[in-house]
């Protein structure tokens, strides 16, 4: 409210010899307000008020002179009290009253200097007097002289960026001229960036769709923390936006030569990811760096040939290749085990410790051949990637329960196929021996032993590529064979060997099985399983055309069989991550063909393809809106046989773990479909749970799922039990592990039950406690995309598990290993030979644009390396030893001597 002006008909109307009156209100209540407010004023400030009042006098007065005086004099008052800024600044109380006084004298003024000068006051004044919305100080800004605006404080300068904002807005609605809003822009980023506050600067340049200039205002102290604010807040921004920030801070870091940081956002780019991966290695001769970046882009699981441009040596070139390839995680693994003492073949009764379970189901002889079934995948999950263990490996006289030989024939029929894949886990990542090992069972007579061996030459050689692909050599001799067992075998072989690879020569081999009228439905659907795992990801519409019309031509009673549920994942996994909405409303151009076929589907197929295809095309993303579709089909009210409800829940769990807060949000979302939904829905939460918290043991999510395990309701408890091994899988979290002995002997009668508790064992002591399935790497960073595919595909086969899991195709857990990585810090020299060196682990904190330089670990303890991390910690160096050559502390990293380095 602008106070009434003097009477005497405006400010300027006083003759000039006279010093105009000042401008106080004239009814006499104002006055004895003023009265008692000036009571309570001290003396300074008295004083300061009654200087002002004659500053604003004097402002008016027809000589320029005094004006100027009186002006400089009022900028001095200003600028010496907003320096700090705790409440608002005495100058800008006082003149408070005569804001409107000086606007209207202002208007008067005739164009000069003065004018600009008066205008700049008007501005600082508008800061706490213009009204909402009017952006006033923003108009006076960009009326006054183009002087320093820093000068004025920060509070200024943030409400003017704030004003810019909306102004911005406004003008782009009304296609009206930005330059001069844009130079002010450029002001106030450089004020922000010289000030510690990039997260200021940064939102600004993102309201003015100008993130460009960001690149020429950062300096080398302050890079990181821009670039950690873009990063971060990609996450939230809607496309291209988000694209559009990690663009930006690909070039700071590339600008500062921070490489391996830029590498990580070249990963994350999906779209440029080859060609920003090259520009990284191109950027540097350093072969050590090269290598670092290697063991990267090795754990991300992206399947590159490393060429002339990037290595010219043969030598060098071979090298990278082979850390490409990851065959240097089966020995680092090992020197982890070793540093930590784990090397010991574990048994499955290690595991169930039945001596701790109180009294009842210890010697339940119920069913003993899905007893040992069980048994083989928990040996196999315990004693993955060991190389020994006592059932599979163990020579035949030193072991109670003789060689190898025996135990698999301990298995009936498709139980010999896993037993005989189990070899291939135990032998994880080491192809050599793995294969020579599982070369003996090629030449059984019985066809589910060989079956078991393919299956097992895939897992072996899981995210471990080799130039001479011997998987590929192997396992193509058996795909097209009679038996369908052993093609089967031999095909999901190929997908978890090839997993990620998009390797062609296998699209072109597997599509034509699906054109193969002679094969059976499941040798078809695994067939699709194998694209999908080998093409996840890479939105190749050949093969999501032709998988559509493959479920076209089913028959209503094919289309009923619980293991076509599958297709619609394979769907779902070649546009995994990518954002491609949705099947029903045009898939964009590139898929017009499939989207106009999906109009002849079979309704419930159609739904549960729609349904599926959107949770993972948007996994990953924290796609707010996507949740809230499928939140929507989770409260709709279905009649018989539709079951598209499911993937929906997993889909919310999907979308939503992308980040901390999603999930949290998501978790009590889960939490009323529980309390609300249909039987079908509960069925789904207890996997979507594991999903959100995999090898992350939260405590909430804990409870839910032992309450849940204990559910009248037998899908549901089985879902809950398997989801316990999920969240606590490779932790050997001492809590699962006793929630899990007693659920097995509280199922000591249900033969399904067990089982499930059984594999949840096996998960939660995942190779002895040093593995994860989290598909996430890098800080939570990076999310691999064949991990990823690899969850998904078992837990929406567990979403049916009588007749998946719990019947003949057990197997599909062998899948989950495309997720199974060492959770360790491993550091290595320039030779890549193991470097102990004292390193501190704890509990990451978030500083995204905290100020100062806050610690980023709290709680720590001080280990040596080889060292493990749990979910949610991070490591750094406690030594200045040596300098890392990549930020982040996880998989294998490569320590350089600190030349500035002085022993004490």
């Amino acid at each position: 409210m602008s106070p009434p002006e003097n009477p005497n008909g405006g400010a300027a109307a006083a003759a000039p010899s006279e010093p105009a009156p000042p401008a106080k209100p004239s009814s006499s209540k104002g006055k004895k307000k003023d009265d008692k407010k000036d009571d309570d004023l001290s003396e300074e400030d008295l004083a300061l008020k009654e200087q002002l009042e004659l500053y604003v006098v004097r402002a008016q007065d027809v000589d320029p002179g005094v004006q100027r005086l009186a002006l400089e004099s009022m900028r001095q008052e200003i600028r010496s009290a907003t320096s700090s800024m705790t409440s608002v600044p005495k100058p800008l109380k006082f003149l408070r009253p005569h804001y409107g006084t000086l606007k209207s004298y202002y208007e008067t003024m005739p164009e000069s200097e003065l004018k600009k000068y008066m205008a700049d006051i008007l501005s600082v004044l508008a800061l706490t007097m213009s009204a909402e919305g009017e952006r006033e100080s923003l108009r006076y800004r960009l009326l006054g002289s183009e002087g320093d605006i820093g000068s004025w404080g920060h509070e200024y300068v943030r409400n003017l960026a704030g004003e810019i904002a909306q102004e911005f807005q406004k003008r782009q609605g009304d296609d009206m001229p930005i330059d001069e809003l844009m130079e002010l822009v450029q002001q106030i980023v450089s004020f922000h960036m010289k000030h510690n506050a990039e997260p200021e600067a940064v939102d600004l340049l993102m309201e003015v769709e100008d993130l460009d200039l960001l690149v020429e205002h950062v300096d080398s102290t302050n890079y990181k923390r821009t670039c950690l604010y873009l990063t971060s807040s990609s996450r939230f921004l809607s496309s291209p936006d988000d694209t559009l920030a990690l663009d930006i801070a690909y070039t700071i870091y590339m600008k500062f030569e921070d490489l391996a940081s830029a590498l990580r956002i070249a990963l994350l780019l999906d779209n440029k990811s080859i060609q920003y991966v090259k520009q990284v290695y191109t950027a540097t001769d350093d072969l050590v760096l090269k290598k670092q970046f290697s063991y990267i882009i090795a754990r991300h699981g992206l399947a590159m040939e490393i060429d002339d441009e990037i290595a010219a040596d043969e030598n060098d070139k071979e090298m990278l290749q082979e850390i490409v390839n990851n065959t240097k995680l089966s020995e680092g693994y090992l020197t982890l085990a070793r540093d930590i003492e784990v090397m010991e073949a574990k048994s499955p009764e290690d595991i169930y410790k039945v001596h701790l379970i109180d009294g009842r189901g210890a010697s339940s002889s119920l069913d003993s051949a899905r007893q040992n079934l069980a048994a083989t995948f928990v040996n196999a999950f315990v004693n993955a990637g060991f190389g020994q263990d006592k059932l599979m490996t163990a020579p035949s006289d030193s072991s109670s329960s003789g060689s190898s030989g025996n135990w698999l024939f301990k298995n009936k029929e498709h139980g010999k196929a896993s037993a005989a894949a189990s070899l291939g886990m135990i032998l994880l990542w080491d192809t050599d021996s793995g294969l020579a090992q599982l070369d003996k069972y090629l030449h059984s007579t019985d066809t589910h032993v060989v079956a078991g061996a393919l299956l097992g030459i895939g897992v072996v050689t899981c995210g471990v590529k080799n130039d001479c692909d011997p998987a590929l050599a192997i396992l193509m001799e058996y795909v097209n064979k009679d038996d369908s067992n052993i093609r089967i075998g031999a095909i999901l072989g190929l997908g978890i060997a090839y997993a990620g690879s998009q390797k062609d020569e296998l699209r072109v081999q597997l599509s034509a099985i699906l054109g193969d009228p002679q094969a059976t439905l499941e040798v078809l659907v695994f067939t699709a399983v194998a694209l999908g795992l080998v093409f996840v990801g890479s939105c190749n519409e050949e093969i999501a055309q032709s998988i559509i019309f493959f479920l076209m031509e089913r028959s209503e009673a094919e289309l009923a069989e619980p293991i076509i549920r599958l297709l619609p994942v394979v769907l779902g996994l070649l546009y995994l991550g990518k954002q491609i909405a949705y099947f029903g409303e045009l898939f964009q151009e590139s898929v017009e063909a499939t989207a106009e076929v999906s109009k002849t589907f079979d309704e419930k197929i159609r739904k549960y393809c729609d349904v599926t295809l959107m949770s993972l095309a948007y996994a990953g993303t924290g796609n707010v809106l996507k949740v809230q579709k499928l939140l929507g089909i989770c409260s709709q009210h279905l009649e018989k046989g539709e079951t598209h409800q499911g993937p929906a829940v997993l889909g919310i769990a999907l979308i939503a773990m992308s980040e901390e807060l999603g999930a949290e949000m998501a978790v009590r979302s889960l939490e009323r479909l529980l309390q609300y939904g249909e039987q079908n829905i509960r069925r789904a939460v207890p996997l979507a749970l594991g999903i959100l918290c995999i090898s992350n043991p939260k405590v909430n999510v804990m409870d839910t799922l032992s309450r849940l395990s204990h559910d009248a309701d037998a899908d549901v408890s089985m879902a809950a039990i398997i989801s316990l091994g999920l969240i606590g899988a490779g932790t050997n979290n001492a809590r699962i592990a006793g929630m899990l002995r007693n659920l097995s002997s509280y199922y000591y009668k249900e033969a399904a039950h067990l089982f499930c508790v059984r594999i949840a064992q096996g998960l939660v002591h995942l190779g002895k406690g040093l593995l994860t399935l989290s598909p996430y790497h890098s800080d939570r960073f990076l999310l691999s995309p064949m991990a990823l595919g690899g969850i998904v595909t078992v837990l929406h086969a567990c979403l049916d598990m009588k007749s998946t899991i719990l019947g003949k195709y057990h197997y599909i857990l062998y899948i989950i290993v495309l997720a199974m990585q060492p959770r360790m810090l491993l550091t290595v020299d320039e030779d890549l030979k193991p470097l102990p060196v004292p390193v501190r682990v704890g509990q990451a904190v978030d500083v995204v644009g905290q100020a100062g330089r806050p610690k980023t670990i709290t709680g720590f303890q001080t280990h040596t390396t080889p060292v493990l991390l749990a979910a949610g910690e991070r490591a750094e160096l406690a030594t200045d030893k040596y300098i890392p050559l990549t930020s982040t502390l996880e998989g294998f990293v490569i320590l350089k001597k600190n030349p500035e380095y002085h022993e004490e």
